[in-house]
């Protein structure tokens, strides 16, 4: 009996050797953990680092810009299934999502299509008004029974949100009547956006959606922007903005204010050398800020290069019927000049009438092409001064002052004395050589 017991005894040892060897085994074989990621490490790996771009407060969220002032068929609709392949945790917007209407049956049929297309986001989207969703009181009744408020805040992975009304009728002149005319941020808002941030001392960003770049504007000081900025000193921020169709980023007060080009509204599309294009913003929050992306929509595409579906009509730009194609050359000391803005201003104009202005952009032969602003090219027949100047930077930033070209002579860049006039008559095209002496 104890004999048996001892074998017992040996054999059960024996066994628990083979385990914990196999177990040992198994562990050098096993994979090793290095935060998200479980592989197995040795001396060389082929990989540069298994530290994952990730982190708890990271988070991306789009920004869609003008859908109107000229819609062009089938972009925004489309632009929500693009959305929805990047996958976003949130999409925000600056405005004119709809053409707006003083017949409140069409205003109504234009948020029904619009919404139709929202709708269809598959995560969160915040509407934020612009002029032509906004800019009057039947268009603003209509807002509030749909939308409620016009400006608002909300907070997401401790970074704050603001959405403004840039078509403000709340203004600081009592004898100013024409409040909806004018882009502004009125006192209660601002009282408001400082209230908001009072109750939120310690947010690590905040972001700021209004549609009107009314930083731009000649009455800064009647804008409200100034005393917006003196509230949002000591913080970090980033500003987005619409409303021009065409991309600019500023810099004002060490923060930057993106505005952004087109979700489908009307543009001359001449490319990203104009900032015209179709566009959303990407941000991506790290924790030592955002990182900016803008996303051309022709470059999203689904994962089998299949076609985006889309009933979504357009508006014709009215401006670019009856326009006469206008293109050229450049040349000085008998060399292309390059990477100048040609201008042409209409004059001889009638009581009333604005004139047309249109440019193009000389490119390394000097040549260029004319295009009126958010249409086709061309300009419609008429006298008009020419002026060159150097083509605009993207960034404009407001410590830095705007200087004249020193490669062209400064008459040729004011349209007041310029020397060079000439007459745009009905053609199917008119080519101009520009010799500047």
């Amino acid at each position: 009996m104890r004999r048996g017991a001892l074998v017992l005894v040996v054999a059960g040892l024996l066994g628990l050797v083979l385990v914990l060897s196999k177990s040992q085994g198994e562990q050098k074989q096993s994979p090793t953990f290095v935060g998200a990621f479980s592989a197995k490490v040795e001396k060389t790996n082929p990989w540069t680092h298994l530290k994952p771009n990730a982190g708890p407060g990271q988070f991306q969220f789009a920004v869609v810009s003008d859908r109107t002032g000229g819609h062009r068929p089938g972009i925004f609709s489309k632009a929500v299934q693009q959305i929805n392949l990047l996958q976003p945790e949130f999409v925000m917007s600056v405005g004119d999502l709809i053409e707006g209407s003083g017949d409140r049956d069409v205003t109504e049929k234009q948020w029904q299509e619009f919404n139709s297309y929202a709708s269809q986001f598959q995560m969160p989207f915040f509407y934020v008004p612009g002029n032509h969703d906004a800019a009057n009181l039947n268009l603003t009744n209509i807002w509030k029974e749909k939308y409620g408020r016009r400006n608002y805040h909300f907070l997401y992975q401790n970074c704050l949100f603001v959405g403004l009304n840039s078509n403000d009728e709340d203004t600081d002149d009592p004898k100013d009547n024409a409040s909806y005319k004018k882009s502004r941020i009125g006192k209660n808002q601002r009282q408001q956006l400082e209230e908001a941030l009072k109750a939120n001392p310690e947010v690590r960003w905040t972001f700021l959606f209004l549609h009107h770049p009314i930083w731009n504007t000649k009455e800064l000081e009647k804008t409200g922007w100034l005393d917006v900025e003196k509230i949002m000193e000591g913080r970090k921020y980033t500003v987005f903005c619409g409303h021009l169709h065409t991309f600019r980023k500023y810099v004002r007060n060490g923060a930057n204010y993106y505005q952004l080009a087109t979700t489908g509204g009307s543009s001359s599309m001449r490319g990203i050398e104009y900032g015209e294009f179709d566009q959303v913003a990407w941000i991506t929050m790290k924790d030592n800020g955002p990182l900016i992306t803008h996303v051309a929509l022709q470059g999203i595409q689904k994962e089998d290069l299949g076609a985006f579906e889309s009933d979504e009509t357009g508006k014709e730009t009215k401006q670019a019927k009856g326009n006469v194609p206008v293109g050229g050359r450049v040349i000085m000391e008998g060399k292309p000049v390059h990477k100048l803005l040609v201008t042409f201003q209409q004059t001889e104009l009638k009581a009333g009438e604005k004139g047309a202005v249109a440019s193009g952009r000389t490119n390394d032969n000097g040549m260029f092409e004319v295009y009126s602003n958010r249409s086709g090219p061309g300009v419609p027949p008429g006298k008009y001064r020419v002026t060159f100047t150097e083509a605009p930077s993207f960034v404009i930033d407001a410590n830095t002052k705007a200087e004249k070209s020193k490669r062209i002579p400064e008459r040729y860049q004011d349209s007041a004395v310029t020397p060079i006039e000439v007459e745009v008559q009905k053609a199917e095209r008119k080519n101009f050589d520009f010799d500047l002496k």
